[in-house]
């Protein structure tokens, strides 16, 4: 397959120093070849001094884009000269006119303007001067060109330089428009990571814990009991299989995004809760202010989340006691409950141990080993704009309150 051949690109100092050239060949030969002017001076007097004026203002210009004004001001000094001593007019005007352009269209806006209206100024004044007594009178017009010509050379240069900086500038916008996109992309992945995250840990640390206790009541009575062992093997089982559930739905999205979010649990599912809490040998009390307005997806999800974890850390650390979890449904906010009376000094006869003290689990957020339970609840909370107290009772037991104001769905963050 053949390669299409870019265009070749001069370096810039080339691309200048062949205009430069070709500006004064043009200027020189124009001049000359333009038939003599009466009154005005021959192009050969004074040593060839217009021949050298008009060369020199052309080739200046291989150096107007690094010093732009320094060369703007030789050209109009060259164009001064040649004019006051009486040269013939002609196209000694083209350098000029390129210095202008490069001068507004290189600078750097407000000053070059200034510089080259200064410099119009001083020209035009130099020009009508020079054309005084300038013989046919009509011959007066090359003057008002030159003037007209020296404006719009400069007016030219400041747009071309405005689109430029236009340019350069939605270039930026666009930068930063990818950047702040990026950034945002990053910031959902990074929530969206965390929100599956503690999906992951709520659904796997329930199951893990009512697993565990009734891992123990099975070994316990194994042999003592079989009946019973059966009943905490079947609890076992049923429990695994809706962990394995609820886990494949969350990992679905993180497979393909196609399959829609993680379905969120609610306080509907209350009942199903307290069931496997008193299979796993607690002694649930729901108390409920009912409500007839129903609660945003993000709190119900949320509510749902702290009873679980609660309930949680009752049967991973104390094992069979009395809960009571009680839901307050106020006009403006949910309040949540859980409230355990604490663990027998001994273990009983489902195996279960003795109980860890109230300091220990708010020191551990909720966990044998440092964890993340309380923290997450008191993040799920954060996020709503709600509070989350946890603590040990004076009379024995644990506290967890959490209150959650009922904003409006759009405005809550699931």
């Amino acid at each position: 397959m053949k390669r299409r051949a870019g265009p070749i690109r001069l370096p810039v100092l080339a691309q200048d120093v062949l205009l430069g050239l070709a500006v004064a060949v043009m200027q020189v030969q124009g001049s000359a070849a333009k038939p003599a002017e009466v009154g005005s001076r021959p192009l050969t007097d004074l040593g060839h001094l217009a021949y050298a004026l008009l060369a020199a203002s052309g080739l200046v210009l291989a150096v107007r884009r690094r010093w732009p004004a320094s060369v703007f001001v030789t050209t109009a000094l060259i164009s001064l000269v040649y004019f006051a001593v009486g040269f013939p007019d002609g196209p000694g005007w083209i350098g000029l006119f390129v210095a202008l352009y490069t001068l507004t269209a290189y600078g750097d806006g407000r000053r070059s303007l200034l510089i080259a209206g200064a410099g119009i100024t001083v020209l035009a004044t130099g020009w009508l001067i020079a054309a005084a007594d300038i013989e046919p009178r009509a011959a007066i017009g090359w003057v008002f060109f030159r003037i007209a010509a020296s404006v719009m050379a400069t007016a030219l240069g400041e747009s071309v330089r405005s689109r430029r900086v236009i340019a350069a500038e939605a270039l930026e916008r666009a930068r930063q428009a990818e950047r702040t996109r990026e950034e945002e992309a990053r910031s959902r992945v990074d929530a969206e990571r965390l929100r599956i995250a503690r999906e992951v840990h709520d659904t796997v640390a329930h199951a893990i814990a009512i697993i565990n206790v009734q891992a123990g009541v099975t070994a316990y009575l194994l042999d003592k009991r079989p009946e019973r062992a059966r009943d905490a093997l079947v609890i076992i089982e049923q429990t695994s299989a809706q962990a394995l559930h609820e886990m494949r739905a969350i990992l679905g999205v993180l497979r393909s995004p196609g399959n829609g979010r993680v379905p969120h649990p609610g306080l509907g599912q209350i009942d199903q809760l307290t069931a496997v809490a008193r299979e796993a040998g607690l002694d649930v009390n729901v108390e409920v202010n009912a409500s007839t307005a129903s609660l945003p997806s993000a709190v119900d999800t949320t509510a749902y989340r702290i009873l679980q974890e609660s309930i949680t850390n009752v049967i991973r650390h104390v094992g069979p006691t009395r809960v009571t979890v009680a839901l307050d449904y106020g006009a403006d906010t949910l309040e949540i409950r859980v409230v355990d009376d604490g663990g027998r000094d001994d273990p009983g006869e489902d195996g279960t141990g003795p109980e860890v003290s109230a300091e220990h689990r708010v020191a551990t957020g909720g966990s044998a080993d440092p964890g993340r339970g309380i923290v997450g609840m008191r993040e799920r909370c954060g996020l709503l704009g709600g509070e989350l107290t946890a603590g040990p009772r004076p009379s024995g037991g644990f506290e967890v309150t959490a209150r959650l104001p009922l904003a409006p769905p759009a405005t809550v963050r699931s």
